[in-house]
């Protein structure tokens, strides 16, 4: 399935990571760590002016707290609109 974002929205792939274990030997889950705000965008919005600010490919840090999660095909997505983009990461 392909998600098509309208307006001024952008779809990413967020960068999960595995369960980290510290120097104490303590592992950490991932419902204890902070989401990742750092994604790749696999599709941009019909909105013009956004699709001269990123493309797809682009690495983006977004909103802690922004977007919807979806899964589709065991990716963990997101869907942001545009005022949740804080930078491209070059």
């Amino acid at each position: 399935m392909k998600l098509k974002p309208l307006d001024d929205r952008v779809v990413i792939e967020v960068k999960e990571e595995m369960a980290e274990k510290n120097v104490g030997g303590i592992i950490i889950p991932d419902t204890a760590k902070e989401k990742p705000q750092i994604g790749e965008i696999i599709a941009i919005g019909t909105d013009e002016e956004l699709k001269e600010l990123v493309k797809v490919g682009d690495k983006i840090l977004y909103a802690k707290y922004g977007g919807t999660e979806v899964d589709i095909e065991d990716k963990k997505l997101l869907i942001i609109s545009r005022s949740d983009i804080l930078a491209v990461i070059e």
